[in-house]
C-alpha cells in the first residue's frame, strides 16, 4: 500500500466557499489553497539563501511547485529560480577536500573529529538502508514460517507491489521513499500528496495491485511452463493479497482509490464486484463488494467531478486478479 501525508483545506482562507478535494485554487475567488504554507517555504528557502546554502534552499522552492497549479506564473518562476540555485550551487562547490584542513587545525584531535564526519557520513547512510534492512527482517519472517523458497517467493511479491506505487509515483516527477517494510504485517512506500488530484492518488494506489497482477500472471506462466506447484501457490497467494488490498476501505489501496469515485461510480463498482462474486465464484469479491457498498452508504465528502477513468481502472485490476485466481488450483491464499 501507499502511505501519503496530505493537508486537507475544506474552506477557501480568504472566502470561506468550499474547496474541492485535491484544489489548488478556489474557485469562487481564485486565491491559492495553499498560500500561507507557500509563504512560509518562501521564507524559510530565502533564509537559506541568505546563509549561502542554496541546495537546500533548492528544496525548499521546490517543495512548494506541488502547492501550486503547474498553469500558474509561480510555479514557471520557481522552476527557472530552482535552476538558478542549482547552477550557482555547482559553480560555488569547492573540489579540495577539507579533512586535511581541519586535522591541522585541531592539531592532536584532529584525526579524531575525521573520524566522527566519516562516522557520521556512514550513520547517514545506514539508516538510508531501511529499506534493505525492513527487507531482509521481512523474509526472515516468512522464511520461518514457510520455508525458504515459499517465504523468500513470498516477500517478493510484497515487494513488487509496493514497487508499482513507488515507479508510478517517481513517473509522475512525485517525491517518494524507498518501500518500508513491517514484519508480520505488510508495506508501504511513503509520498508527498500535497497538491495532487484525487484521481492521480487513485491511479499510484492502484499502481500497485496493478504491479501485483503481472508478478502474479508470470508465476502462473512458469507453473504452466513446469508443473511445480511452487509457482501455482506464489500466484494465487499474489493475487488474493493484491484482491484483498483492493477492498475500498481504511488505508488500503482500495480505499484511497475510491475517494475519487462519485457516487455513481461507486454504485458500478459495487454492481461490477457482485457480478465479479457471482462469475468467477470467489467468496473474496463479496468483501471487495461489502467495502464497495460501504463507501456507496456511508462515505463522507464525494469528490467535485466523476473519475471514470479510475472506475475502469479500479474494474480492470479487479478482474484480471479473478482471472488469475480462478485458474489457479488451490484455495484460500494458496499457501502450501
Amino acid at each position: 500500500m501507499s502511505s501519503i501525508t496530505p493537508e486537507l483545506i475544506r474552506n477557501c482562507r480568504r472566502c470561506a466557499r468550499e474547496l474541492a478535494p485535491g484544489a489548488l485554487v478556489c474557485d469562487n475567488c481564485h486565491a491559492l489553497v495553499h498560500s500561507e504554507e507557500l509563504d512560509q517555504l518562501a521564507a524559510e528557502a530565502k533564509a537559506l539563501e541568505a546563509k549561502g546554502d542554496l541546495r537546500r534552499a533548492r528544496e525548499r522552492w521546490l517543495a512548494g511547485l506541488y502547492l501550486l497549479p503547474r498553469t500558474s506564473k509561480q510555479y514557471d518562476w520557481i522552476k527557472e529560480h530552482a535552476h538558478n540555485l542549482e547552477v550557482a550551487a555547482d559553480a560555488a562547490q569547492i573540489p579540495e577536500p577539507t579533512d586535511n584542513k581541519w586535522a591541522k587545525r585541531l592539531g592532536p584531535v584532529g584525526p579524531l573529529a575525521v573520524l566522527a564526519a566519516k562516522g557520521k557520513f556512514l550513520l547517514t547512510a545506514l539508516f538510508k538502508l531501511k529499506f534493505l534492512l525492513s527487507f531482509a527482517a521481512f523474509i526472515g519472517i516468512y522464511w520461518a514460517l514457510w520455508g525458504m523458497k515459499f517465504g523468500i517467493g513470498f516477500a517478493v511479491l510484497i515487494l513488487l507491489h509496493e514497487m508499482g506505487h513507488f515507479i508510478d509515483i517517481k513517473r509522475r516527477g512525485l517525491p517518494a521513499e524507498m518501500p518500508v517494510f513491517l514484519p508480520g504485517l505488510g508495506a508501504y512506500v511513503r509520498w508527498q500528496a500535497l497538491g495532487v488530484s484525487l484521481e492521480t492518488r487513485a491511479a499510484i494506489s492502484l499502481a500497485g495491485p496493478l504491479a501485483g497482477f503481472f508478478v502474479s500472471l508470470a508465476c502462473a506462466v512458469i507453473w504452466w511452463q513446469t508443473g511445480n506447484p511452487l509457482w501455482a501457490a506464489l500466484a494465487r497467494v499474489g493475487a488474493v493479497l493484491n484482491l484483498l488490498n483492493l477492498i475500498p476501505v481504511w488505508v488500503l489501496d482500495g480505499g484511497q482509490a475510491a475517494l475519487a469515485l462519485s457516487k455513481t461510480e461507486r454504485i458500478v463498482l459495487l454492481t461490477a464486484c457482485l457480478a465479479l462474486w457471482l462469475l468467477l465464484k470467489e467468496n473474496m469479491f463479496f468483501l471487495v463488494a461489502v467495502g464497495a457498498g460501504y463507501q456507496v452508504f456511508f462515505a463522507g465528502q464525494l469528490p467535485a467531478h466523476p473519475s471514470r477513468t479510475t472506475t475502469v481502472y479500479f474494474i480492470a485490476v479487479l478482474t484480471a486478479l479473478g482471472v488469475i485466481i480462478r485458474l489457479m488450483p488451490g484455495t484460500g491464499l494458496g499457501v502450501q
